[in-house]
């Protein structure tokens, strides 16, 4: 039981109902302890700051769109070992989001490009950034959906505000009409205003193949998205191994009824 069960109405009153939730332990503790009054009311102040950070960290992260698990913690860069550790944590601090700069990740498939740009962008999250992570194919697949019911220049503004855009598997497929104005479009407006991470199977000196209608749209595209941007490039073998096939049974019995030759 709360030992304060008359405060219900005037915490809920001042929206911090959430104090409710450690109420009963900082009592106790301030008893045991024999804590100040004023000791005490930080304390369950803290608790309420730290709830309400983590419920916002939550809805950054379920609107991000991000796979689960893909953090910087459980990112495997034993399998990487030409890849700078200490450039990547730094990069994770942040400062490029402040710079309003690019990360552009390039490396074969399977190396680890998706789950490093979701690992930044989830430590971005956590520095209170809204974050979308999202497929080339996606993207334009969105934006096609909304030219299509008069809703266009609402989606276009929702990737070109939010403070950290994520392009996974950029330029995996050659940019069509209107796609490479669209995206164009998008990294202008984007342009020194916010930050994007993309992610492509090409090098960087392929890039220009995504357009290959309008190479001079495209040239203009990359210069905006390469200037002050940061690179990495993710060098090893791919994660997606198959698993190894199981022996055959002992007794196994080929299709036209005869045992299978030693």
């Amino acid at each position: 039981m709360n030992p304060s069960p008359e405060l219900n109405s005037i915490l809920k009153q001042l929206r911090l109902s959430g104090i409710l939730d450690s109420l009963e332990l900082r009592n106790r503790e301030a008893i045991d302890g024999q804590i100040a009054y004023t000791e005490f009311l930080a304390m369950l102040l803290h608790d309420e700051v730290a709830r309400r950070e983590n419920k916002k960290l939550g809805t950054r992260l379920a609107r991000a769109g991000f796979s689960m698990g893909k953090t910087l913690e459980s990112f495997d860069f034993d399998l990487l070992p030409a890849l700078n550790r200490s450039y990547v944590y730094d990069l994770a601090a942040g400062r490029y989001l402040d710079e309003k700069v690019a990360i552009l990740i390039a490396g074969q498939t399977g190396t680890g490009k998706s789950h490093l740009a979701q690992a930044l962008g989830h430590c971005a999250a956590r520095q209170g950034r809204d974050v979308l992570f999202i497929s080339q194919t996606e993207l334009f697949k969105r934006l096609n959906a909304a030219r299509a019911t008069g809703t266009y220049e609402r989606r276009f503004q929702q990737y070109a505000r939010v403070p950290l855009l994520i392009i996974d598997d950029f330029a995996l497929k050659p940019l069509q009409t209107p796609q490479d104005e669209d995206f164009h479009d998008l990294v202008d407006a984007r342009y020194e205003k916010a930050s994007t991470i993309l992610t492509s199977n090409l090098h960087f000196d392929e890039w220009g193949a995504a357009f290959p209608k309008n190479r001079i749209l495209g040239t203009a595209t990359l210069d905006r998205l390469r200037h002050g941007a940061y690179r990495l490039v993710l060098e090893g073998e791919s994660r997606r191994t198959p698993k190894p096939m199981p022996d055959p049974p002992q007794n196994a019995v080929a299709k036209n009824g005869k045992k299978p030759h030693s």
